[in-house]
């Protein structure tokens, strides 16, 4: 096992690459997005670009963090459609997934600035006093769900997946790989805290995935997204579970497995396959590290989120909830080279 050294240069080693945000490692991001086009044309038309004599709207977004790579291309694609659309953002991080009251003291932020919406990417689904929060802010500004799963009637619409579909699309690759009656094989799974709202759908789904199939999980592990917290449930996963031969986690657990695997170079190391996707998984599945990965277009989910909102008042161009196809990326095949992830040098600008 990997010793407490060890274990903490790879975590100075992964927040290094994360405070460099892949500017010298990841190479250039790859433009051609997997039916993005198609998806927004059928949703929403094709975009509009404001005119610059109007008047800039101003829409608050709020997420977890940004210790997460994925969200590095939620906000991408936030603010490359902002632009578009002739909207100033405010982005704000609440800190993690046990940031509740913070999160609910910057929605009450946002709604005092003034602002013409709410993005939020939810830290917990259905906690009452996040949901009472946005039952009453929502009378006078209008909220909208980014990502996260939210029960909340007071929203104005959602752009999103169904996690349960995430879990499935790993689950039904395993399946095919080794159905039942073929040798057994054992999984771990690392995802996100149980609060988080899609941790819970991204499990069930995982397991209808895996019915019929040879694989067993044996552990389920659950810790905040970011590396330092994901990295610590990677090993815990591994000391309990030595033989496992899949190690099913989180886009940060993945990239905290990949460093932790090479240190120890165990003979028989588990396969990696992600929940969702971030730019150190993307090159997983390039190089062969990753066998596999859900991809939720995450850059797309928020161009869908600013057009949404923008037309949150044109009854022909508004539903209650959209997002785009789940798509199963497998190493090795020609759809990772179409996945579009915020570019190589990218960070948003954060209030």
């Amino acid at each position: 096992m990997a010793s407490t050294a060890i274990a903490e240069r790879i975590w100075i080693s992964r927040v290094s690459n994360l405070v460099l945000r892949i500017s010298k490692l990841y190479g250039a991001a790859l433009r051609c997005s997997i039916a993005l086009g198609a998806i927004c044309l059928m949703m929403w038309g094709a975009p509009v670009t404001a005119s610059p004599t109007q008047k800039a709207r101003l829409f608050c977004v709020l997420v977890p963090h940004f210790k997460d790579e994925y969200w590095l291309s939620v906000g991408y694609g936030l603010e490359q459609e902002a632009a578009r659309q002739n909207v100033e953002l405010l982005l704000y991080e609440a800190g993690g997934y046990h940031a509740r009251t913070e999160q609910i003291k910057l929605l009450n932020a946002c709604a005092a600035r003034g602002v013409d919406a709410i993005l939020i990417g939810a830290v917990t689904s259905n906690h009452p006093e996040l949901s009472q929060a946005i039952a009453r802010i929502a009378q006078d500004v209008p909220v909208f769900g980014l990502v996260n799963e939210l029960h909340s009637d007071a929203l104005s619409g959602r752009v999103g997946v169904n996690w349960q579909d995430m879990g499935f699309a790993i689950g039904h690759h395993l399946r095919e790989l080794h159905p039942k009656g073929t040798p057994p094989k054992t999984a771990v799974f690392i995802s996100g805290p149980r609060i988080a709202g899609w941790t819970g759908p991204l499990e069930a789904g995982l397991r209808d995935g895996l019915a019929d199939s040879a694989v067993t999980i044996t552990g389920v592990f659950e810790d905040d997204t970011g590396l330092r917290q994901q990295l610590a449930a990677v090993e815990t996963a591994l000391e309990q579970h030595p033989e496992a031969d899949f190690l099913i986690g989180s886009a940060p657990a993945v990239e905290a497995a990949i460093g932790l695997l090479a240190a120890q170079k165990r003979p028989q190391a588990p396969k990696l396959l992600s929940t969702y996707i971030s730019h150190t998984v993307l090159r997983g599945l390039m190089n062969g590290d990753v066998l596999a990965a859900s991809y939720d277009d995450p850059i797309g989910q928020g161009i869908l989120a600013i057009r949404q909102a923008v037309n949150a008042n044109a009854s022909d161009n508004s539903e209650a909830s959209v997002g785009p196809d789940v798509v199963l990326l497998a190493k090795g095949a020609q759809s990772v080279q179409r996945v579009r992830i915020s570019s190589a040098d990218y960070f948003p600008a954060i209030d």
